[in-house]
């Protein structure tokens, strides 16, 4: 397994998602979405592949790479 290409830890477990990083507009990256981060503790995006990560949750301090893609339970 490879690494997300993005990780943000965040003190919620609703989070919003729009692209937007290093510098990248929104306007530049996807459509918002928001994601719900469950009992696993982090969720990746559909559309960019960025990790939330909850702080304090079970993924917060693990080795990124040995977790599975998790996406937002749309299917996605």
């Amino acid at each position: 397994m490879l690494p997300p290409p993005e990780t943000t830890r965040v003190s919620h477990r609703r989070v919003a998602c729009d692209g937007a990083h290093d510098g990248l507009p929104a306007a530049l990256g996807h459509p918002r979405v928001w994601l719900e981060i469950d009992e696993t503790g982090y969720v990746d995006c559909g559309y960019c592949d960025r990790r939330f990560i909850l702080i304090g949750g079970p993924a917060d301090g693990v080795d990124q790479s040995t977790l599975p893609d998790h996406g937002d339970g749309a299917g996605r």
